[in-house]
C-alpha cells in the first residue's frame, strides 16, 4: 500500500512540530508526505527531509491577536476569523494546490472544514488530528477555552456549540472571501456530521492517555494515540556557550513562552528572574518570538532564541511555560516539574491538567504573576510529591509511539475507505 498524504497544519511551531514525527512515521512506511504550514518554518520541517509548502500569513500575528484576546473567549474566535479572512484566498489556493494529487488529507482544527470539503469534493479519505480536545464531545469537561462547569451535559454542551461554530465561522469566513476576490459559492462541509456516502472521519488525539484518558462518551471513530514525538530531535548540536553553561554550574531552570508575543515581556522577564535569584536558581531563558533584550550573561543567566524541548529539558530541574499543547507535552515528557504561566487559548486547561496529574503546582495566569506567586510555586516544585509525580509522568510518556500508533490508523481508514468507496 502506498499514499500521498497531505498534511495541513497552521499556528505556532506546537502547532506545526508534532506533524514533523507523523511525517517521518509516514515515510518509513514507504508513503509520500507533504507537510503544509506558515512559511516560516520551512527550515524547520526540511532539516528533517520532509517534503514542505508554504502558506500565506504570519503566525505571529495571530499569536498577538490572540494574547490580546486573553481569556474571553468570543474575542478569540473573532481574531481567528479576522485573521483566516485577510489570508484566506491565498490559503485557500495553496491548500487545493497541496491536495490535488493527495490520496488522503490530515487536517488540524483550523483547517478541519476546509480540508475536509476538499477530501470530500475529491472524494478522498480524511483524517482530522487534534493536539488539544476542542472537537470531541465530552462531559469529563469543557471546551478548552471555559472553565469546568462542574455539570456533565453542560461541559459536554460546550463541545457541541464549539462543533456548531466552527461551521458557521467556516462559512461565513469563506463568503467574505469570496465576496472580496469573486469567487463561485460553494458549500461547506464539517468532518464532524455524518454522510451516509462517508465512513466517519476518524479524529486522532495527538495526546497521551495517561494525560487525559479516552472518554466513555466518544464515538468508534475517535482514538488517543499518544503524543507524536520522535528521537531525531535529540540529534541537536548545543552550541558552545549553551554547553558551557550546563556544565558550570547546577541544571537550571528552563522558561520558555515561545510563540506568545506579550505587550508585557520585558516586565515578565523582569519577574521571573527575581524569583529565579530569590529561589538560588540557575535559567535558561528561550526568548523565543518575543525577542527579549537579554541581561549581560552570566553564570546564573543564559538568554537563546531556541533550542529544542526535547534536547535541553532532560538537562534541567524544572520548567517554565505558557502551558501550549506541545510545550507542554515536551515538559511531562521530560518528567521534571512544570510550572505554567498560562496566556491564552488551550493554556490554562494544559496548565490544570498538569497540576491535576501532580506534575507541577497551580498554574498563575499571566495576568496575575507577581513575584509572591512564582516563587511560592518555584519552590513548591522542589518538594518531593511534585518531582516524584513529573518523574513518574515522564517515564509512562517516554514508553508512548504516538506517531506509530497514528500511522496504524490511518491506514487502516485508508483500506477502510477504498472497501467503501462508490
Amino acid at each position: 500500500m502506498f499514499m500521498k498524504v497531505t498534511i495541513l497544519t497552521y499556528g505556532s511551531r506546537g502547532d506545526v512540530q508534532p506533524f514533523i514525527p507523523l511525517s517521518l512515521a509516514l515515510m518509513s512506511r514507504g508513503h509520500a508526505v507533504k507537510l503544509v504550514a506558515p512559511a516560516r518554518f520551512k527550515d524547520l520541517v526540511e532539516e528533517y527531509g520532509v517534503n514542505f509548502v508554504p502558506l500565506a500569513g504570519d503566525p505571529a500575528e495571530l499569536s498577538r491577536r490572540l494574547n490580546d484576546s486573553g481569556y474571553n473567549t468570543i474575542k478569540m474566535v473573532r481574531e481567528i476569523m479576522r485573521h483566516a479572512v485577510e489570508i484566506g484566498h491565498d490559503v485557500l489556493l495553496q491548500v487545493e494546490k497541496s491536495c490535488e494529487d493527495a490520496d488522503l488529507v490530515i487536517h488540524t482544527f483550523l483547517h478541519a472544514v476546509g480540508a475536509h470539503t476538499v477530501a470530500r469534493e475529491r472524494n478522498i479519505p480524511d483524517i482530522h488530528v487534534q493536539i488539544f480536545p476542542v472537537f470531541t464531545p465530552t462531559g469529563d469537561y469543557p471546551n478548552v477555552t471555559l472553565p469546568n462547569l462542574r455539570i456533565r451535559s453542560l461541559n459536554r454542551l460546550t463541545h457541541q456549540m464549539a462543533r456548531s461554530v466552527s461551521i458557521r465561522i467556516s462559512q461565513v469566513g469563506f463568503d467574505q472571501v469570496r465576496h472580496r476576490v469573486g469567487l463561485p459559492e460553494r458549500k461547506l462541509y464539517s468532518p464532524f456530521d455524518g454522510d451516509a456516502h462517508r465512513p466517519p472521519t476518524p479524529i486522532l488525539c495527538a495526546w497521551s492517555p495517561n494525560v487525559i484518558p479516552p472518554s466513555n462518551d466518544w464515538s468508534a471513530n475517535v482514538h488517543v494515540t499518544g503524543y507524536f514525538h520522535d528521537e531525531t530531535f535529540n540529534a541537536y548540536l548545543a552550541p558552545d556557550k549553551l554547553q558551557r553553561f550546563l556544565a558550570n554550574g547546577k541544571p537550571p531552570i528552563c522558561v520558555s513562552f515561545g510563540s506568545m508575543l506579550n505587550k508585557d515581556a520585558e516586565k515578565i522577564d523582569r519577574v521571573i528572574r527575581e524569583c529565579l535569584e530569590r529561589t538560588g536558581n540557575r535559567g535558561i531563558i528561550l526568548s523565543g518570538w518575543n525577542q527579549l533584550s537579554p541581561v549581560v550573561s552570566s553564570n546564573d543567566f543564559l538568554y537563546l532564541d531556541a533550542v529544542p524541548h526535547q534536547w535541553l529539558l532532560p538537562h534541567c530541574k524544572a520548567f517554565i511555560h505558557h502551558g501550549g499543547a506541545g510545550t507542554a507535552s515536551a515538559g511531562l515528557r521530560a518528567g521534571i516539574p512544570n510550572i505554567v504561566i498560562p496566556f491564552t487559548a488551550d493554556q490554562p486547561f494544559w496548565g490544570n491538567k498538569i497540576h491535576a496529574i501532580g506534575a507541577g503546582p497551580k498554574p498563575i495566569p499571566v495576568k496575575r504573576l507577581s513575584v509572591r506567586k512564582l516563587t511560592g510555586a518555584i519552590q513548591e516544585s522542589d518538594e518531593i510529591t511534585i518531582r516524584m509525580g513529573a518523574n513518574t509522568i515522564g517515564q509512562k510518556l517516554r514508553t508512548e509511539e504516538g506517531a506509530v500508533a497514528a500511522v496504524d490508523l490511518i491506514e487502516k481508514h485508508y483500506q477502510d475507505f477504498l472497501r467503501l468507496k462508490p
